[in-house]
């Protein structure tokens, strides 16, 4: 079975769209995503219609700042959360039509283990505000250790920092362009990030995600027309940044 590990849609739809045609085209049986299905992106409804039907849905920080308060984020992520609240409740749509998005929303998990996988938004050991950096390789490295004894499996799937590739013990972080663009699970501990769908921040405007077969795990990049995105940002009254920096990956 051919499983697509995804995260970090962040609302913006064209780019959902090439992933799920690019996972068609190379026979992906289900999907999990790992959370931030809206957030800073034009199209928060569109995107968790897609969504809804995902055999695994997490909770990222950006649905539990919707569904709750969005504690520590900027003034323009807050602004984008607000928006993304008015869509989900706007009066163009029925009460059972916003509902389903709702219902969506409640029902995502802050974890999942699926075999000798342990999936989580942001860390096993905070799955929805903590961020593991590449940095923190260097910087922090007891910080690693400890998210590494944090989960029972011997491979844990990420997002949340946009940036894709693999965190192993040492520790190190290894690019998936360091890895030929895949890696064999289960040799070693590690914690796999996905990347970044809607929004990569790695200096690569293309999506990011991985496909999951057996102990394989494939890196994925996937063009899409930012430009599109970009249009359809400036349709709303999100902060324009938040479409620009789509463009430059960043």
């Amino acid at each position: 079975m051919k499983i697509a590990i995804i995260s970090d849609i962040h609302a913006n739809l064209p780019a959902l769209q090439a992933v799920l045609e690019d996972g068609e085209s190379r026979g992906v049986d289900q999907y999990f995503c790992l959370g931030d299905i809206i957030g800073y992106g034009p199209e928060p409804r569109e995107c968790l219609q897609l969504c809804q039907d995902f055999a695994v849905n997490l909770l990222g920080n950006h649905e539990e700042a919707v569904l709750f308060d969005p504690v520590g984020f900027n003034p323009r992520a807050r602004a984008a959360v607000e928006w993304t609240k008015q869509q989900l409740m706007s009066t163009d749509f029925t009460r059972e039509e916003n509902g389903v998005l709702w219902q969506v929303l409640d029902a995502m998990k802050l974890t999942h283990t699926e075999g000798d996988y342990f999936l989580a938004h942001g860390t096993p050991r905070e799955p929805t505000r903590e961020y593991l950096f590449v940095q923190d390789c260097t910087e922090d490295p007891g910080k690693v250790d400890s998210i590494f004894q944090s989960f029972p499996t011997q491979t844990a799937f990420v997002g949340h920092t946009h940036v894709a590739g693999v965190f192993q013990d040492g520790p190190r972080f290894m690019s998936p362009e360091q890895l030929d663009g895949e890696v064999i699970c289960g040799q070693t501990k590690s914690i796999v990030n996905v990347g970044s769908v809607g929004q990569p921040r790695d200096g690569d405007p293309r999506s990011s995600y991985v496909i999951v077969e057996g102990e394989k795990v494939e890196f994925r990049r996937v063009e899409y027309p930012v430009e599109e995105t970009v249009r359809r940002f400036r349709r709303t009254p999100l902060p324009e940044n938040l479409a620009l920096r789509l463009i430059e990956g960043r």
